[in-house]
């Protein structure tokens, strides 16, 4: 028989123990207590649900990001809370399956501003963004792969010429059509980073270690030749080395004056936007008082985050004003003293010269002006209206044969064709002709015949 382990042996064991030890954040994960994802399968608790061109399908067990059919949909989940923990593992079940050809892609973001900065994006077509995003996709023509991608906000994915040159990591990994999920794991702690697949180390760096305070998220796209993308869970965990902290809570209002401006900016940005809109209930379908409060307190929670998503976007809009004056201001302060001065003094020049123009059109008088110009416009209409009476009382034998009249009045003269002449004349050619004929025709028979 085995020898009992020593005291010493089992407090080394519990200190091992203990020392992996880790809880759920429950704010930042789905999927892990009980068999429901939703309690009324409208919406997942903390976090954020959306879609283009189609809505995301929450099931009992699962979210349909995108559909297999049709192709060319978008779906988006996020976190509403920002981590607040320095060491933390995420991981990430999921499931892809569609056609033989079909493509798609799918991003798990660790972002600054959360669902505001990216919203229903992939790597391909995101703009700037500060933070982490891992993307599973076909990339290359392989079977499949996951690659990471780092950005401090200064890369814009959208315009890059090569996006896929930016990945830092990547493993080669079939992920469609497997017939089971899929466990992707991410781990941040004191010792790096690390991003392992079905327990499997993918790409690791000690070298990088991301910062507390941003927000997790999902997206996924498909192509026209569609893939299905199922999340079946997201759970969030912290080892026992950190204090245990509850994700930072947003402040009363009555608060918010007291807290340092900085932490009041950070606060607005994590404002998230509003959710699917809910559909309207006949009143008959509610038949106790918790079907009556969860309906309250999801249409309560709608509205709560409708109105801040307007202030976030009037956040937005001030931060755009404020960025386009001081581009302005700066662009005006560029421009050189003297180029200033010289238009000025061209625009008072202009000025001078539209005020002259004026006095002397208000101090002149036109009308003396204009009553000669009516007068000489009277006299041409008269000259052209007496043309045709000199015409028609003009001689012809009072004309030189030049055509200029003994009054210097020009005379236009007219005749017409003479068809008397022009009748003998048609028939004296016809006579000729005949006579020709006659003398032809007599010379011929009196000519001598000849006879082979």
């Amino acid at each position: 028989m085995r020898s009992p382990l020593s005291l010493s042996s089992l407090t080394w064991l519990l200190l091992a123990t203990s020392s992996q030890a880790s809880y759920v954040v429950d704010s930042l994960s789905f999927g892990h207590n009980g068999p429901k994802l939703s309690p009324n399968l409208r919406a997942i608790p903390g976090w954020h649900l959306s879609g283009e061109n189609h809505n995301p399908q929450i099931l009992s067990d699962r979210i349909i990001l995108t559909p297999p059919t049709p192709g060319s949909t978008r779906g988006a989940i996020w976190a509403e809370d920002g981590i607040t923990h320095s060491e933390w593992q995420a991981e990430i079940e999921f499931r892809a399956s569609g056609q033989e050809r079909g493509s798609g892609n799918l991003q798990v973001w660790f972002v600054r501003d959360g669902r505001a900065a990216i919203g229903q994006n992939s790597v391909y077509t995101v703009g700037s963004f500060d933070g982490l995003a891992l993307v599973v996709d076909q990339y290359g023509g392989r079977g499949g792969g996951i690659r990471g991608f780092l950005n401090d906000g200064t890369t814009n994915f959208n315009t890059h010429h090569s996006v896929d040159s930016l990945a830092f990591g990547h493993c080669d990994y079939s992920y469609r059509n497997l017939g089971r999920t899929s466990k992707l794991r991410i781990t941040n702690s004191a010792q790096g980073f690390s991003v392992s697949i079905d327990d499997q180390t993918c790409f690791s760096s000690d070298k990088i270690q991301l910062p507390n305070g941003y927000f997790f998220g999902v997206s996924a796209a498909s192509a026209e030749n569609p893939d299905s993308f199922e999340l079946m869970s997201f759970v969030t965990s912290t080892t026992n080395s950190v204090a245990r902290e509850e994700p930072n809570k947003r402040p009363s209002l009555e608060k918010l004056n007291d807290v340092p401006q900085h932490f009041a900016d950070s606060f607005n940005k994590r404002l998230p936007d509003a959710p699917e809109q809910l559909p309207d209930n006949d009143a008959s379908q509610i038949r106790n008082q918790d079907e009556q409060f969860a309906d309250l307190h999801n249409r309560l929670q709608g509205l709560t985050h409708q109105l801040a998503n307007i202030f976030g976007e009037f956040d937005m809009l001030r931060r755009s004003i404020d960025e386009k004056h001081s581009e302005i201001s700066g662009k005006i302060a560029s421009i050189p003293g003297h180029e200033i001065s010289t238009l000025s003094r061209r625009v008072e020049n202009i000025e001078r010269t539209v005020q002259r123009i004026q006095r002397d059109v208000e101090g002149r008088d036109y009308k003396e002006h204009l009553s000669n110009l009516q007068q000489a416009v009277e006299g041409v209409k008269g000259g052209l209206t007496d043309v045709p009476a000199t015409l028609a009382q003009s001689k012809p034998s009072l004309c030189v044969p030049d055509c200029t009249c003994a009054d210097n009045s020009i005379v236009v003269t007219g005749s017409a064709p003479r068809m008397g002449m022009f009748v003998f004349v048609v028939i004296a050619v016809q006579v000729m002709m005949a006579g020709a004929y006659l003398v032809y025709k007599k010379r011929r028979d009196n000519a001598p015949k000849k006879y082979l």
